[in-house]
């Protein structure tokens, strides 16, 4: 299994990358998230996943561990496949994922390109429990989540509607709710991603 790779980004897209590793150009599927991360940088170090079927093999990358072990959950689910995942991971963070599965949150599941009822409400059967569980081991507890993840939501609302496109705004926001691990209010919080946009 390949764990990761290291080297220099020849391309960068935002569903794909090719990275050259000792002058072999490995061709990696990523979420949108990671293409995100990459995008200013010339090296890298992409966490992948090596996916065998009998007609393909193909690698999948990641910027953050929590993405690829989420991305390795839903694969595990039967109906959902790797480009589904990717998808997923496109559309919500890892967070994001955890905690509407855990709020039993079909609609937000389901609004996710290629995931219907059935398959939203799989993943919530198959997933809650487990996330339910790394929830009470992370001393944030399940409360501080949802409290994070309804300011984060209220800001990004907040956001968007002063014309900020909704992915920016969401890179703002994140990087200043994990830079104050401290209570923030939701209006220091817009006020500090004004300034930083």
């Amino acid at each position: 299994m390949i764990s990761y790779l290291k080297g220099i980004l020849i391309e960068l897209e935002p569903t794909h990358l090719i990275i050259d590793v000792g002058g072999v150009g490995y061709h990696v599927n990523i979420p949108l998230s990671t293409y995100d991360a990459f995008k200013k940088q010339k090296e890298a170090k992409v966490l992948t996943h090596f996916h065998v079927k009998e007609d393909a093999q193909t690698l999948y990358g990641f910027h953050l561990s929590e993405e690829r072990k989420v991305f390795l959950d839903l694969i595990g689910i039967s109906g959902i496949g790797p480009s589904t995942a990717i998808g997923m991971l496109s559309a919500m963070n890892p967070k994001e994922i955890k905690s509407a599965i855990v709020a039993d949150n079909v609609k937000q599941i389901q609004s996710i390109k290629g995931i219907g009822a059935k398959t939203a409400q799989r993943v919530i059967l198959e997933l809650k429990d487990k996330y339910k569980k790394e929830d009470l081991i992370t001393e944030s507890g399940h409360s501080s989540v949802s409290s994070n993840n309804s300011l984060r939501n209220e800001s990004l609302s907040a956001l968007i509607n002063l014309g900020f496109a909704k992915n920016s705004a969401e890179k703002v926001i994140d990087k200043i709710l994990q830079a104050n691990k401290e209570d923030i209010t939701l209006e220091q919080l817009i006020k500090q991603a004004l300034k930083s946009a």
